[in-house]
């Protein structure tokens, strides 16, 4: 369908894949750079959205030639080859390989190819990053150790956060991984590129010129330069990690500013009232006018979409009454989704990493914990396991799982916290009586 039969419709199908940089639901809000630009096109044309995900990169193009999608909303590469198949259009993206460094306390990091002679450089074996450093070891002379990954189920992703962690020196990612995830871990380098830069951009069947041409006109227009604006701002500048996670010192007997109000509304959940104050202090540090990047407001950082679904004006999120009282509600409705789970501390693990991720994803999780012989009502070693598991595709394009990519290890050390906090703050507490 080209864009008048489209129009007539009132519908367009885009057709993209998961993962941290295009597409993902968090706290089962759908995100995602590509999908914030492709909602925006849609809007920008009175036309519904609908997004359909392919398992991988070639089913993207088998989909849009199929008709299952009109778009692909994914930087395809430019290829003669596809040029005869397809029209590119959209905004053209030019992205690179990267090496992803930790920047030493004295600042010293590589600044040139040539200086990777000798190090250790750690990649998933098969990928394009492997074979890209081994035609750069050729092209040097040799001399670059270049390590295979020590599991099947190491992602890239994985591996950034080894390198900020210090366990291995060094990995390669393409630079819109590396960027995004730049914004968890300050204290890595991307800076440096290995490869020539790779030309991008979205693809519709040829028989879709004025599509094309909307998409084109779209990406041009000086209206829409606010959208790219916004969307490089808010999933490659800003930081996800606003708050440093920290076990807050406890004065005069006080956990919060809040306390009366978190012993007030801990009560409808039957929990004890530090785990409420934990969760706030980890959504907010207990700063009642807080936004985050994923726009998550206030002391309990309730979502704008779950604010829509209660009747709760966003604005009035700021009050830390409001707050508390919100999110109390939403633990009380995901709770009750883990009513088949008999015992109360794995309830409450299953409803904090709901709170965290949304309760699509711990669903997911519980489904896979089954499927390979985990039991799904318990959180440590069994579904928290693949919690970890769903950000890695094999996992998320399983068929039992319906809500896709999860960066997994956010929620498990969310739960972590949480509660490490919580017994840290009634310890405190018994000690300052």
């Amino acid at each position: 369908m080209d864009l008048p039969q489209l129009k007539e419709k009132g519908e367009i199908t885009a057709v993209t894949l998961y993962s941290s940089t295009s597409y993902f639901l968090y706290r089962m809000e759908p995100m995602g750079y590509e999908y914030d630009l492709i909602k925006d096109f849609a809007n920008s044309q009175g036309l519904k959205l609908t997004i359909v995900v392919a398992g991988n990169v070639t089913r993207l193009t088998d989909m849009l030639q199929a008709g299952q999608a009109d778009v692909v909303a994914w930087p395809v590469a430019v290829s003669n080859r596809l040029k005869s198949e397809v029209l590119y259009c959209g905004r053209e993206e030019l992205d690179s390989q990267v090496l992803v460094q930790r920047i030493e306390g004295n600042g010293k990091r590589i600044a040139n190819v040539t200086e990777l002679i000798g190090k250790d450089v750690y990649v998933t074996p098969g990928s394009p990053y492997h074979d890209r450093l081994k035609n750069l070891d050729a092209e040097l002379g040799g001399g670059i150790r270049i390590h295979n990954a020590g599991r099947d189920t190491v992602t890239t992703e994985d591996l950034i956060e080894m390198v900020s962690k210090g366990d291995i020196p060094y990995t390669v990612s393409d630079g819109k991984t590396a960027r995004l995830n730049k914004t968890y871990y300050g204290n890595i380098d991307v800076g440096l590129e290995i490869s020539f830069r790779q030309r991008s951009s979205w693809v519709v069947r040829k028989s879709s010129p004025r599509l094309a041409e909307a998409i084109n006109r779209w990406a041009s227009d000086k209206v829409s330069e606010p959208v790219y604006k916004a969307a490089v701002k808010r999933y490659f500048e800003l930081s996800r990690k606003l708050l440093e996670i920290s076990m807050p010192e406890i004065e005069s007997g006080n956990i919060s500013p809040y306390d009366s109000l978190f012993k007030k509304y801990a009560g409808m959940l039957g929990w004890d009232w530090e785990i409420l104050a934990s969760l706030a202090y980890q959504e907010s540090h207990f700063k009642p006018a807080i936004v985050s990047w994923a726009g998550a407001t206030g002391l309990m950082g309730i979502m704008p979409g779950t604010a829509l679904a209660l009747g709760v004006p966003l604005d009035s999120l700021s009050n830390p009454e409001t707050s508390i009282k919100t999110g109390v509600e939403v633990l009380r409705r995901f709770r009750k989704g883990f009513d088949s789970v008999s015992d109360s501390t794995e309830r409450i693990c299953f409803t904090l990493a709901s709170y965290n991720a949304g309760m699509g994803h711990i669903q997911d999780a519980r489904r896979l914990a089954g499927k390979y012989g985990r039991n799904p009502a318990v959180w440590e070693d069994n579904t928290a396991e693949f919690v970890l598991l769903k950000r890695e595709p094999r996992y998320y394009n399983d068929p039992v799982v319906k809500y896709g990519y999860l960066r997994g290890t956010e929620t498990y050390n969310y739960v972590r916290e949480v509660l490490g906090r919580a017994a840290y703050y009634r310890q405190q507490l018994r000690n300052a009586n």
